[in-house]
């Protein structure tokens, strides 16, 4: 299942970049041709680049480096990374820089806060009224339909980070087919219901519909063809 999901993931990663870059390729042009006009760089600087990555560090550090123990050591290294990421960030980046990011931050938790908040709660009340039964029924085996609909489960459910593996594992033990679930691992994670109207208000909607189409589909068919020729 772990090399299903690394495979398929890579594989739709890549095909996706590609629709949505054949689909917008006159809308990307436009936008390429008018930075080049404003003389911006194409390529990421080198420390805004090493700044990325102690970013991200600080955000999985503590799930991987603590995987025991008192949520506290997780707080800890969250705490030790942050820090080391702040430092660099004075270290690299202008007074100017740093408060144009600032807003930059704010003005981005204004905006997906509460699509976020709207989002949870839809998720949760359909959660809370789903039967158990129907899970042995619509998500058993690896069948096309079982499998489309663990997609779209998956893409309208918010999973938090590494909380997608456990949900999935109980789901199995319910009666869930390995096809079905390795959709719902590759749709989950990268599709929520807040992803929907955050992507929609960011980008617009057609990109939206282009892209969470685009991630249905190829879901879809990825669960059904391992769990049918694969997992089996």
């Amino acid at each position: 299942m772990i090399w299903a999901r690394v495979i398929t993931a890579v594989a739709m990663a890549a095909v996706i970049g590609t629709v949505m870059a054949l689909v917008f390729r006159r809308e990307e042009s436009q936008r390429l041709g008018t930075e080049e006009k404003r003389g911006r760089a194409a390529i990421i600087a080198r420390k805004d680049l090493v700044l990325l990555g102690l970013l991200v560090l600080s955000l999985l550090a503590p799930n991987y480096l603590v995987q025991q123990g008192p949520y506290s050591r997780k707080v800890a290294v969250w705490l030790a990374a942050t820090v080391v990421a702040a430092a660099y960030a004075l270290y690299a980046k202008s007074p100017s820089e740093l408060r144009g990011w600032l807003e930059e931050t704010w003005w981005f938790i204004r905006l997906i806060f509460p699509l976020l908040l709207l989002g949870v709660f839809v998720v949760g009340i359909i959660g809370a009224v789903l039967p158990r039964s129907w899970i042995e029924q619509y998500l058993g085996g690896s069948s096309l339909s079982a499998t489309f609909f663990a997609t779209l489960l998956g893409s309208v459910s918010y999973f938090a980070t590494m909380t997608e593996a456990p949900f999935v594992d109980t789901l199995i033990g319910m009666g869930m087919g390995k096809g079905p679930a390795l959709a719902l691992l590759l749709t989950g994670p990268g599709l929520s219901l807040p992803n929907w109207l955050v992507i929609g208000r960011v980008f617009g909607v057609k990109k939206a519909i282009v892209y969470v189409s685009t991630v249905i589909v190829l879901g879809t068919v990825s669960g059904w063809f391992a769990g049918t020729f694969l997992l089996s």
